[in-house]
């Protein structure tokens, strides 16, 4: 295995529809699920299936790890992303192929997972960390950091049956962390926290893959795995779809929901269904040719149509340009326009009369850097807020080479390029005896 510290081999994971593997929680119900299970094969033997009520969970998964990458596993519910890291933290069996990983695994898959309802925090610190491999002694050095991470000191002694979920989840986390696995595998389950204590974990994390470790790490917020992970693996329907570097990847699975989610290229969000302004095309050019592709140095001219239906005072249009993250960039609005002979309050204001009308605005060069944006268009009125909404306007912008021959010919950090004006001055030095 080299440097890898995960080797996944061709999984697969099968169910059969309407059954459901069941977890015991004590000696007396292990017993008696074994002593039933001959009688339930018999059963499952004398069933017929025409493999209608089966159901791949996982197929032909492959991927390797090395040892300190943090990767972030994705995809829409359903994908298969749960069922991947319980196979991987030895919760289930898979069907199909193996995985090969190399140290002790922590992991963090559901609220509570590996405690005991009826004993109290700290005897589950002790259970817990004794489940992922760890000495007593080892376990008694962490002590004090768990606790002070979870801050549930007050709540220590009592059962942890009458914890919140966040509160299992602050314990959890604490525990299968800070006793120093090799990897760490950690599920969707930070959502149930607070914000806090999520980038109190995000952190963590970081501090884990940052001493050489390696995390696995499923989450739905985009945000979160962009700024964690350094690879990304994308899973669709129980199969990757691609994996590599982190941020291509994500802005990939973005750029494909919604095309996928879209009917058309305008996808409507209306606030009421009877819109006093409504928006009726949100179109994206350069040099008069209708596109969704731009070189750094292009202008990128956006077209909105819309018509007015009923009179209403100070109604303004507005966009906003976001990354695909959902960070906002920008967001101009026909407000900014001076216009002398109207009042303060009406400049730059769509006529009120039931009208249909175009507004244009270009975005000049050199101002969006390289990268995939969203432009979201609204129509706002103020007192009233949004009006009319039109997402999922979706544009590229690719740097083919524009500094390419410039001195510092290498691509520029951030979401605009920002060119400002220089002014260089020098001053002649006199040298002695001139």
């Amino acid at each position: 295995m080299s440097s890898s510290a995960l080797r996944v081999h061709e999984i697969g994971k099968q169910y059969k529809l309407g059954s459901r593997e069941t977890t015991r929680r004590n000696f007396g119900e292990a017993l008696l699920h074994g002593l039933g299970a001959p009688l339930r094969r018999l059963r499952y033997l004398g069933e017929k299936s025409n493999g209608d009520d089966l159901f791949w969970a996982l197929r032909g998964v492959s991927f390797d790890v090395e040892q300190g990458d943090v990767v972030g596993v994705i995809g829409r519910n359903g994908a298969g992303k749960s069922t991947l890291l319980k196979i991987l933290s030895r919760v289930v069996h898979p069907t199909e192929g193996r995985a090969e990983i190399r140290g002790r695994v922590g992991s963090l898959l559901e609220v509570g997972t590996g405690f005991h309802p009826e004993l109290s925090g700290r005897e589950n610190i002790y259970l817990n960390g004794t489940i992922l491999g760890m000495k007593r002694d080892e376990i008694r050095r962490k002590f004090d950091e768990i606790v002070a991470f979870s801050e549930i000191e007050k709540f220590l002694d009592t059962p942890v049956k009458r914890y919140s979920s966040g509160m299992y989840v602050r314990l959890a986390f604490a525990v299968a962390a800070h006793l120093e696995p090799e990897v760490l595998i950690v599920d969707e389950v930070l959502a149930v926290g607070d914000a806090a204590f999520q980038r109190k974990c995000l952190g963590k994390m970081g501090d884990v893959a940052g001493a050489g470790r390696t995390v696995l790490f499923v989450s739905h917020n985009m945000q979160a795995v962009s700024h964690l992970c350094n690879k990304a693996v994308l899973l669709d329907k129980g199969r990757i779809r691609e994996s590599g570097p982190a941020r291509e990847i994500i802005e990939n699975y973005i750029r494909g929901s919604v095309s996928n989610d879209a009917d058309s290229e305008i996808v409507h969000a209306r606030t009421t269904p009877d819109a006093a302004v409504m928006i009726d095309a949100v179109t994206t050019s350069c040099n008069g040719a209708l596109t969704r592709e731009f070189d750094l140095a292009q202008p990128i001219r956006l077209k909105i149509s819309y018509t007015v239906r009923r009179p209403r005072e100070g109604i303004y249009l507005v966009f906003t340009v976001r990354t695909l993250l959902g960070l906002p960039v920008f967001t101009p609005s026909n407000a900014d326009m001076d216009d002398e002979d109207e009042p303060f309050e009406h400049q730059g204001a769509l006529d009120p009369a039931p009208h249909s009308g175009t507004a244009e605005i270009e975005i000049p060069p050199y101002v969006l850097n390289a990268g995939t944006f969203e432009i979201n268009v609204a129509s706002y009125a103020p007192g009233h807020g949004t009006v009319d909404l039109v997402t999922n306007t979706i544009i590229t912008v690719h740097d083919s080479g524009s500094y390419a021959s410039r001195p510092f010919n290498r691509s520029r950090d951030g979401l605009v390029l920002c060119r400002l004006p220089w002014r260089l001055t020098q001053d002649v030095l006199q040298t002695q005896g001139a």
